[in-house]
């Protein structure tokens, strides 16, 4: 019976020490493994080698872990595992929070690091992953690479406007209530209101449709949220 191939790895960590132990570790079970020491570089990695998996260090010379926990997290729902010194409750909190989906504390175990993979990635063979660029008609929007062209011409967001964009590319076809564009663009804990969700949508119609009034892409469901569609199934 022919096995599987392991799934693929993206560690990112500044220390070399960490990297080699982790290398040695993981690949003595099969895992392909990419490495990064940057923000920059991870950033770069996970759109060029799509990876299953991202080991997430949280303190890198260039970007803080979170910063590039949020930038992936624009386009990606890769599962990643944030492993850092820092232990505290709060620390662990704010990571979750920012979209990783498990902790693991400085130092670890290998036998918990791989159960915790092994549990991260059950977890995404379920889910599936998603497309980083969205075409529709003359519309394409490659959340990796931070562009928006309609008809061939760049198309300028402001980041929040992008913010937006990028949760429904994430759910394309599918309606994101106004709650879910609150929470996954403003933040549990801001004060936005369905009105700032509506001034946002209404700003980025008049940059993206070529008729604002009559969306072609950017539908409402009346009381409900909004959905991104495209031609083939537009109404």
């Amino acid at each position: 019976m022919i096995q599987p191939p392991k799934p693929v790895l993206l560690v990112v960590e500044d220390e070399l020490a960490i990297r080699r132990f982790l290398r040695t570790a993981l690949r003595a079970q099969g895992y392909t493994l990419f490495e990064a020491a940057t923000g920059t570089e991870a950033l770069t990695l996970a759109a060029q080698e799509r990876p299953d998996l991202i080991l997430l260090d949280l303190g890198l010379p260039d970007l803080d872990g979170l910063d590039v926990l949020g930038r992936l997290r624009e386009w990606s729902t890769v599962p990643v595992i944030i492993l850092s010194a820092r232990g505290q409750e709060a620390d662990k909190v704010r990571g979750l929070d920012a979209g990783a989906d498990d902790y693991l504390a400085k130092p670890f175990g290998v036998p918990e690091l791989l159960a915790r993979l092994r549990v991260a990635l059950r977890h995404r063979s379920r889910s599936g992953t998603a497309d980083p660029v969205f075409t529709a008609g003359g519309l394409s929007v490659d959340l990796a690479a931070h562009r928006v062209t309609r008809d061939g011409s760049d198309i300028h967001l402001s980041p929040r406007q992008f913010r937006v964009l990028a949760v429904l590319v994430r759910h394309a076809g599918r309606v994101v209530t106004q709650q879910q564009l609150i929470r996954e663009v403003w933040g549990e804990a801001s004060d936005a209101t369905s009105d700032s969700v509506r001034i946002a949508m209404h700003g980025l119609r008049h940059r993206l449709e070529p008729d604002p009034v009559r969306p072609r892409w950017l539908r409402t469901e009346p009381g409900i949220g909004y959905r991104l569609v495209g031609e083939e199934i537009a109404d």
